[in-house]
């Protein structure tokens, strides 16, 4: 019972004897290891492919927030569209 109520130390999670992910990894079979394997990639590779489709956004939004010439064409092109005040105010662009 006085073992459920310790708290876990950095140590719980850096030292090899203690650690709880290796120690429950090492109880699997080597099905439930790869099942586990390919779910891991599965998961990092979609991770990667969002990171992939989104850095075109994230330069673009760094551009028009540090460079006044790319903000100043992005007011004049939204000027153009002639867009409703509600949706130019849901962007961040309203008077």
């Amino acid at each position: 019972m006085n073992d459920y109520f310790n708290m876990n130390t950095p140590d719980t999670y850096t030292s090899k004897d203690k650690n709880i992910i290796i120690k429950n990894w090492q109880n699997l079979d080597e099905a439930q290891k790869q099942t586990l394997l390919k779910i891991w990639k599965i998961l990092t590779y979609k991770w990667q492919f969002q990171i992939l489709l989104n850095t075109p956004f994230l330069v673009y939004w760094l551009l028009d927030k540090q460079i006044d010439s790319v903000h100043q064409f992005n007011l004049n092109l939204l000027t153009k569209l002639n867009l409703p005040d509600w949706l130019l105010s849901i962007i961040g662009f309203a008077n």
